[in-house]
């Protein structure tokens, strides 16, 4: 099932995404993280957020075995939509969202982690957006986020091969702020957090009320277009082959 972790020390909150082995971001466990942003909102303590993960991962990405119990590609779509609205509700929070990367931050943990405002992430880890590979497409508004950090000749080029990159190439197109030792990550990233919280809540606000103005109105029209893709995608026979090819740890017999 998975769940979000909740710690608060001093003005410093720490979400840890709790679902081993990888982390695969269940529907529960969105539901979760909805849940500890309300109660973070309600008690208006922090001023900083550290998202991280437990175990190997930040988040391997979406949980492929919940998708093969969803049948109509309405279902599809609503989950993609509730990612998406998640997500959006992370990325114009009242306060910043800084996430720790170690391991791999791929699929929907990669999503999520562009829906942070800041990332550091751990030498060693990879970053990318593989739905390609399972006949899928990213549904999180990955196809949205990606070329506002890298450009959208490497955006193609990631989310049409599939691959992941390291830590250093995501550094060099922006796509996360610092790379550290894989043991310093979250400290790194509860550095920068003291550093944010001492300055003055009101402040902090409006910062955050106001970058995202910078976003171009296109995106909205972009990522209920990435929804719709998403569920009707899932109604074709490459999907169906290729989430099956995934859980048997097979390579998918792509039929077009």
């Amino acid at each position: 099932m998975g769940d979000i972790l909740y710690e608060l020390n001093g003005q410093v909150a720490t979400l840890t995404i709790q679902s081993p082995p990888a982390n695969a971001l269940s529907s529960n466990l969105l539901i979760a993280l909805s849940e500890r942003l309300d109660v973070i909102e309600k008690e208006n303590k922090a001023k900083v957020i550290i998202l991280k993960g437990e175990g190997r991962f930040f988040s391997a990405g979406a949980d492929i075995k919940e998708f093969t119990s969803l049948q109509e590609a309405s279902d599809y779509q609503a989950l993609s939509e509730y990612g998406q609205k998640l997500f959006d509700r992370i990325e114009r929070f009242s306060i910043p969202v800084i996430a720790a990367i170690h391991g791999a931050a791929l699929g929907g943990g990669m999503e999520l982690a562009m829906a942070c405002h800041i990332r550091i992430a751990s030498e060693n880890a990879k970053l990318g957006l593989p739905e390609i590979t399972l006949g899928i497409i990213p549904g999180f508004a990955g196809t949205q986020r990606l070329p506002q950090y890298v450009g959208t000749a490497k955006a193609y080029e990631m989310i049409l091969s599939g691959e992941p990159i390291t830590a250093k190439e995501a550094y060099s197109f922006g796509l996360v702020n610092q790379i550290t030792n894989e043991d310093d990550v979250f400290d790194v990233a509860y550095s920068l957090a003291t550093k944010i919280a001492a300055k003055s809540k009101t402040t902090i606000n409006r910062i955050m009320q106001l970058i995202p103005y910078a976003k171009v109105e296109s995106f909205t029209a972009g990522v209920q277009a990435e929804a719709k893709s998403f569920g009707e995608i899932f109604g074709s026979e490459d999907a169906k082959e290729g989430i099956q090819a995934f859980i048997e740890k097979r390579k998918p017999n792509f039929k077009l």
